[in-house]
């Protein structure tokens, strides 16, 4: 009797023991999620890459929801496949399948993971009625091993929180710190089997997370802005910011999921850009008809500050100038013209009263004729301070939407107000370019009609920029990490092309670094449906082989396959539009050969239209050549690119 006992307690023990440890593991059995005690791990292929990494919820009561609460009850399910249709994104749909753990906490609070072959997601869930304070979140990644990595840190050490969400990547050793400094998302590190990118998704009534690295440790800490509590405004724009903050991250009411805290997993650098996890867990559309969002390519002056040539006007902001960049729109096939800032007087705050120079109605009028549409720029508190009146009024005057600027913060306020005006929008059927906001978190899901977003160190930086900046790494390491979490505007198309040595910050007429064929191929690399040309009409209608080739490429794709490329060196990206492929490929300073691989096509033979540098593009960035030529499948071509270089290629059968 004492020895059956004995053998009944140590079969109980182990069972304990085995329930102190749960472990997920991804569909093909790759990725290995383990949580143990108030802690979590990541493996892949069974070699740890995260170690006693950390999540939790501290309220403002003092009780902190942790790993380790009391359970009530697990949910599991396997082989989870989601189907997910996917309108104006970088292909029309795609499968996420994944492996299903949900752990419900005694305290109404529980935390659902997800783990994928690409990744693994969690987020928390409030069950509870009343109001929730929350003080902060605890989000500690630790990585196994001395781990490189790629982080953009903020433009605003004294306030960091507050900033554009615009700069370069840092490339260090994470032991090295960051100097208290945050770095915002997404950041990817390198953790030897594969790389880590750190993202989020479903960011709604929350602030966004920003990391921190601590020097002499191999670690991310998530860091929230807090919760605003007063406000002023910069008198240029009438721009609101935070002058005084709460001590607590977030408040609700209800019950509610928080944000996805996403962990990409990628083996190959040619897997990044084509990474799904912040569509696939953002909320579902609210916008049952999608069919009035149009995509396309726009006509713009602000990079080219107004600089028409050769016209019988004064050029600026007023009827004739805008006329011209709508007749210019028209006859080459564009479908907006954006009238950027100065269209009302900034410093009045009131959008709803144009400058005197301008009539609005008329220009929609013109325009329209033309099958051409007007969007207008404007600052996200001034638009959300008359919100539906600004939307209503405009909307039935026929403009197209809005571009929305200078939030330059995602604490929780500022997150809402991006839905709230997202939501307004979509009833009255705009669409939203959003500038001056931190990184997509699957907004663009949840609202088609949010067409474009910046969070991105794009061209308008080489209007002020150093020569010493590097733009061509930056458009070759941007796309398999900032690209991961969705759209960028990164305003492409410039004609004033520079090489390495002739480049200069010319603010009127900016020049680009890097060749006219590095240019034109950014409109293929880079995932945008709403897509400027950012030069002056005048500079294109100069350069007539370049804007024909411009103007004719599709503005979204069904399809999209990385054919090659290393994260700060070079990049080849394919996309499919219906019968027809189009690639572009681009490099660093570094010259180099491209060998393309055709095998992804179709059987036949398919005619060819190459865009790429000319011979003499290392000294003159202008050089270019258009080439025609047939290849099958089974044929490989090797492209040079010379130093900041691209190409692009249209295949049709």
């Amino acid at each position: 009797m004492k020895k059956t006992l004995f053998i009944l307690l140590m079969a109980l023990s182990n069972i304990v023991c085995l329930a102190k440890e749960t472990s997920v593991t991804s569909p093909d059995g790759r990725v290995k999620l383990s949580i143990d005690g108030d802690s979590y791990s990541v493996y892949y292929d069974g070699e740890v890459i995260l170690s006693n990494s950390s999540a939790a919820l501290i309220l403002d009561d003092g009780a902190t929801i942790r790993l380790s609460d009391k359970v009530r009850k697990t949910v599991s399910r396997n082989e989870v496949r989601e189907h997910i249709v996917s309108p104006l994104y970088r292909q029309e749909s795609f499968d996420y399948v994944y492996n299903y753990l949900r752990i419900d906490f005694k305290s109404g609070y529980q935390i659902e993971w997800k783990v994928s072959d690409d990744g693994v997601a969690y987020r928390f869930g409030n069950l509870n009625d009343g109001q929730t304070v929350i003080r902060n979140e605890k989000a500690i990644f630790d990585f196994a091993g001395d781990c490189k990595a790629w982080l953009p840190y903020s433009t605003n050490p004294k306030k960091p929180e507050a900033m554009a969400f615009q700069n370069w990547y840092t490339e260090q050793r994470l032991k090295d710190g960051s100097d208290g400094n945050l770095a915002f998302l997404p950041a990817t590190v390198d953790a030897g089997k594969v790389k880590v990118t750190i993202l989020e998704s479903d960011l709604k009534s929350y602030p966004g997370m920003f990391v921190k690295a601590e020097k002499g440790k191999n670690s991310l800490s998530g860091v929230f802005a807090s919760y605003p509590e007063s406000f002023d405004n910069y008198r240029g724009r009438v721009q609101r910011y935070v002058t005084s903050t709460k001590d607590y991250i977030a408040k609700h009411d209800g019950a509610r999921s928080y944000p996805w805290r996403i962990l990409a997993i990628t083996t190959d650098d040619t897997q990044m850009p084509v990474n799904n996890l912040v569509y696939a867990l953002a909320e579902r559309s609210r916008i049952s008809d999608t069919s009035w969002i149009r995509p396309g390519y726009s006509a713009w002056e602000w990079w080219n500050d107004w600089q028409l040539t050769g016209v019988d006007f004064e050029a600026g902001i007023n009827m004739d100038t805008y006329r011209y960049y709508i007749d210019f729109a028209s006859r080459n096939g564009l479908e907006y013209v954006i009238l950027d800032e100065g269209w009302y007087v900034p410093q009045s705050g009131d959008m709803m009263t144009p400058v005197k120079e301008l009539d609005i109605p008329a220009l929609v009028e013109y325009a329209a004729e033309r099958n051409v549409r007007l969007i207008l720029w404007c600052v996200f508190n001034v638009l959300d301070d008359r919100l539906e009146e600004i939307c209503r009024h405009y909307s039935a005057m026929g403009i197209a939407g809005f571009k929305v600027d200078f939030l330059d913060r995602d604490d929780q306020e500022g997150v809402e107000m991006t839905y709230r005006i997202a939501e307004m929008a979509a009833k009255y059927h705009l669409v939203l370019d959003l500038h001056g906001i931190s990184k997509p978190t699957g907004i663009n899901r949840t609202y088609p009609n949010v067409l474009n977003y910046e969070s991105i160190f794009g061209q308008e930086e080489v209007k002020w920029s150093t020569p010493e900046t590097d733009m061509p790494k930056y458009n070759v390491t941007a796309p398999f990490i900032r690209m991961m979490a969705g759209y960028t505007d990164y305003t492409p198309g410039g004609m004033r092309n520079a090489a390495k040595a002739d480049f200069q910050p010319v603010y009127s007429k900016p020049m680009t670094m890097g060749t006219r064929a590095h240019q034109v191929a950014l409109y293929v690399v880079y995932d945008s449906p709403l897509t400027m040309l950012c030069d002056v009409p005048t500079m294109y209608e100069k350069e007539p082989e370049t804007l024909a080739y411009l103007s004719t490429l599709p503005r979204i794709y069904e399809k999209e396959i990385v054919l090659n490329g290393q994260i700060g060196e070079y990049v080849t990206i394919a996309r499919q539009a219906g019968s027809s492929w189009y690639l572009g490929g681009l490099t660093s300073w570094t010259s180099r050969d491209i060998e393309i691989d055709f095998s992804f096509l179709g059987e036949g033979t398919w005619t060819v239209e190459l865009f790429r540098d000319g011979v003499n593009a290392d000294r003159n960035a202008e050089d270019y050549r258009i080439e025609r030529f047939t290849v099958r499948p089974s044929d490989r071509r090797t492209v040079h690119l010379a130093s900041g270089g691209g190409f692009s290629m249209k295949i049709t059968k």
